[in-house]
């Protein structure tokens, strides 16, 4: 399984990429939409990460921006806010309810991981 996070907290993504790693799970991060963007043409990942407040450009419609690069990619919205504006937004364009509220369980964020893979036959 390979995994995208972004988010513009650079501690917080190279943390959990490093823990996500040590659980077998390849992960790459980004701290802006520009970087990751171009992470997701050079290398197929299955599974997105994304922050749903993202300075220049909205989690949600890096989503769609990712989307039209790496159709049937799957997504996971994070955000440390909790709005219910938020959740419902990620929702809607998710149409499941695949978000996560910060700080992440490392435990709790793999098996979200492992249960998109496994439940739309992503590569695991």
């Amino acid at each position: 399984m390979r995994v995208l996070l972004v988010d513009d907290e650079e501690e917080l993504v190279a943390t959990l990429a490093e823990r996500l790693d040590m659980r077998g799970i390849e992960a790459a991060w980004a701290t802006d939409y520009r970087t990751a963007l171009a992470m997701v043409e050079e290398k197929e990942f299955d599974i997105a990460l994304l922050d749903v407040r993202l300075p220049e450009m909205n989690g949600l419609d890096l989503k769609r921006l990712i989307e039209a690069r790496r159709p049937g990619m799957k997504f996971i919205f994070l955000t440390g806010h909790g709005s219910e504006e938020d959740f419902e937004a990620c929702s809607a364009e998710s149409g499941r309810e695949y978000y996560l509220i910060k700080p992440v369980q490392i435990e709790v964020l793999v098996a979200k991981l492992n249960e998109i893979c496994q439940g739309q036959g992503g590569r695991g």
